[in-house]
């Protein structure tokens, strides 16, 4: 007995369905849902320049087609289809109409670039400055502007707060490879070059909250390299820096208060700053205010506590190649005992830092 294959409408059947299925998922990394003015010029330029493609698709495919049905083998196979060459008319046809669609395709996106290059005026106190580093495979920020009761800039790492409305003047840094920093949302993709320091601009004219994303491979983890920037209203946003100013309260007693004496006796202290104590190691995130973030691990996890004893514990099972499997390794050794309970107590400390 012989097996037939899926037939060719099977097939398109099932690409179609395929695809479908494919564009009912909603991503939250969408420039198809553009929020500030110059995402908005940008999905401007790709609705025109997309629906040119398609009928351009659809011509070529038609003709052939048809030079495929027209011109097929007929009868004899062997015989030897009349030839010609050159038809002069048709040749400066297919020449002169690319040409136009080119140079309407230039000047449209020449207005776009004017777009995108130019921030908004801002008035006196209607913008704020945002240094973003990169790291294999976080993000930190600093507020330069900002400086807390250390008179050291506001740092964080994956959250990034801004207030709504207001222009985001940004630097980008790297401090290993190549990154790239993407909120789709909000604009399009700057890279940030090892020895090299570019700038940009942004802004949320909306409250919410907006995915960003590593747009350069920059290793194993390059998928998980996420942020989220929460947009604010005026007096969140300096809720929010005031709490970012204080130095928080030492924990006086409790698993807090001993896990607050275990870092601080650990080789934690060597990659991570929390202020008002001796940590002062800037390897990895800034845990001044760990307590108040959103996630873990460059937003591969929520922070809750639970999740947070599942990074300690075994780091590389979440996210595989990065510093803290090795240090933590050599911390769980260092501290000898029962290691769920030290990661308990650190968990505890760590929670309570708002």
């Amino acid at each position: 007995m012989s097996f037939r294959g899926p037939s060719v409408i099977s097939r398109l059947a099932f690409f179609f369905f395929f695809f479908a299925l494919t564009a009912c998922s909603y991503s939250p990394q969408t420039t198809l849902d553009p929020k500030s003015a110059t995402a908005t010029a940008e999905y401007d330029l790709l609705v025109p320049i997309f629906w040119a493609a398609v009928v351009v698709f659809v011509i070529v495919e038609a003709l052939l087609v048809y030079s495929v049905l027209r011109f097929r083998a007929r009868g004899d196979s062997d015989a030897i289809p009349v030839q010609f060459h050159g038809n002069t008319p048709l040749e400066i046809g297919w020449t002169i109409a690319p040409a136009i669609v080119l140079g309407v395709i230039f000047l449209m996106t020449a207005q776009t670039m004017t777009v995108v290059h130019s921030p908004p005026p801002a008035a006196a106190g209607n913008s704020i400055n945002v240094r973003a580093i990169g790291h294999q495979w976080w993000w930190e920020f600093q507020y330069p502007d900002l400086k807390t009761a250390e008179a050291k800039p506001i740092t964080t790492a994956s959250d990034l707060h801004i207030p709504a409305g207001q222009v985001i003047n940004y630097t980008l840094e790297s401090i290993d490879v190549i990154h790239s920093f993407w909120v789709p949302q909000l604009g399009g993709k700057t890279d940030l070059i090892p020895g090299h320091t570019n700038h940009g601009f942004f802004n949320a004219p909306q409250v919410g909250q907006y995915f960003g994303q590593c747009a350069e491979f920059c290793g194993e983890q390059h998928a998980q390299m996420r942020f989220r920037v929460y947009a604010d209203n005026a007096s969140d946003f300096d809720a929010w820096v005031k709490g970012q100013q204080t130095i928080p309260t030492a924990p006086a007693a409790g698993l807090a208060q001993q896990g607050a004496t275990l870092f601080a006796a650990s080789a934690c202290i060597g990659c991570h700053a929390i202020a008002g104590t001796k940590a002062i190691g800037n390897v990895g995130p800034n845990l001044t205010h760990f307590g108040s973030r959103t996630t873990i691990a460059s937003g591969v996890l929520d922070n809750t506590p639970e999740n947070l004893s599942k990074w300690l514990h075994n780091p590389e099972a979440i996210k595989s190649g990065n510093d803290m499997s090795v240090a933590m390794r050599t911390v769980i050794a260092q501290w000898g005992g029962d290691a769920d309970k030290n990661i308990e107590m650190l968990v505890a400390y760590l929670e309570s830092l708002k």
